[in-house]
């Protein structure tokens, strides 16, 4: 496996090494020849327990190195024979493919084999894949099962249960699901929830599936990553396309750029395509090799412009942001945060742009309360800002 396929290890570092981790040599060699240096904070604090067989709850967002927080252990803990050992859940068929490579490149030196079960891609292969007796089964909740009713795979032996990115399965309806595959697993196993939030039913969950779990919260209280520049842009519903136009013709980094709806971003995308912007998108609407052409054309610096939706980018390990702009406002403030926290990743810095009319106000102020300070209000050459006072005169007229 070719290490530029592998989850980059992302900073801030904690000050411990790797060597205090209890990880075995040939892990500690594989470690450094990627050049990590230090574990994250999640890793340093999830691996000695995940080793000694502790179940956990790992709270961590998206580009914290969760990942390997979970992966080197199961990596360390499996013997090498010909049944399915390790069970890995993920969201989106994106992420498990990282999980897979990951795995793949850290178990090679034990000889362990990986499968990763997704939709959009041919059953037969992953039949075949599964005839070859991995010890390491990664998939989305719906094809795993779809493998369970045809008796194409057994999780009997699953000594290694990790359910990643829980808020996200919760967020795409997979509940229902996780629960008829934990149906399949032995009870005596050890399990590990990564989640970047706990709403209720997550909480549930944990508590009838695991076994007195740690919790282990390196997340942002609330606040947004250090490093990024905040702007708003007011405008009239009709300027909203001019003001992205402006935007992305001022700012040349790699910029990505969030939609509420899969429609839009199909839209937008074509809209900055025919204005000579080198663009893709991901939405779940396009197939599975659709999504991994765009994803890697935008790592790779074919296209300059990532055009999402929330759900569709959510999980992905997408380095060097230099620009976020959300051409609609997120639904909460936790996805604010969420998005932002796409740039300014370790050390570098990054501007998050929100392009907002009068009828986001309510959930501007939500998220300046958050954030501790004002959005900067902000205008961009050609576009006529919103004068806040014009659209509640004329709400008040239709009101009356």
């Amino acid at each position: 496996m070719h290490e530029s396929n592998l989850p980059r290890q992302p900073a801030p570092e904690s000050s411990q090494s790797f060597d205090d981790l209890g990880l075995t040599p040939e892990l500690r060699v594989a470690v450094a020849e990627l050049g990590w240096q230090r574990p994250t904070p999640i890793q340093a604090l999830v691996i000695p327990p995940a080793l000694a067989g502790r179940d956990l709850i790992g709270l961590a967002e998206t580009g914290s190195g969760k990942t390997a927080a979970f992966g080197l252990p199961i990596v360390q803990r499996l013997p090498a024979d010909g049944r399915v050992r390790a069970l890995v859940l993920s969201p989106t068929r994106e992420i498990t493919l990282q999980t897979k490579s990951f795995l793949d490149y850290f178990g090679a030196s034990r000889r362990l084999r990986a499968v990763a079960l997704i939709g959009g891609l041919q059953i037969r292969h992953q039949m075949d894949a599964l005839a070859r007796k991995p010890q390491i089964v990664v998939a989305t909740p719906g094809r795993l099962l779809d493998h369970l009713e045809r008796g194409t795979v057994r999780l009997d032996a699953v000594s290694e249960l990790v359910l990643d990115e829980g808020d996200h399965m919760l967020d795409l309806g997979f509940m229902p699901q996780i629960h008829r595959i934990l149906e399949h697993l032995p009870e005596q196993r050890h399990t590990m929830l990564f989640s970047a939030t706990m709403p209720p039913p997550i909480e549930r969950l944990a508590q009838r599936f695991l076994t007195e779990p740690l919790r282990l919260d390196v997340t942002p209280k609330g606040k947004a990553a250090r490093g990024i520049t905040h702007r708003l842009y007011l405008v009239d519903i009709d300027n909203k396309r001019p003001c992205i136009l402006s935007l992305l013709n001022r700012e040349l980094g790699t910029t990505l750029v969030f939609t509420r709806r899969k429609v839009d971003a199909e839209w937008l995308s074509r809209v900055l395509e025919r204005e000579g912007h080198r663009v893709e998108r991901i939405h779940s609407d396009l197939t599975q090799a659709q999504r991994l052409a765009a994803l890697d054309g935008f790592r790779e610096g074919r296209h300059r412009i990532l055009v999402a939706t929330d759900v569709a980018a959510r999980g992905l390990d997408i380095p060097a942001i230099e620009h976020i702009i959300n051409y609609d406002i997120p639904d909460t403030v936790e996805d604010y945060v969420h998005r932002a926290g796409r740039t300014a990743r370790g050390d570098a810095e990054g501007v998050v742009s929100t392009i907002a009319t009068f009828l986001d106000k309510p959930l501007i102020k939500e998220i300046e309360a958050t954030l501790g300070h004002e959005l900067p209000r902000c205008t961009t050459l050609g576009v006529e800002p919103y004068v806040e006072y014009k659209p509640r005169r004329r709400l008040g007229r239709r009101l009356r």
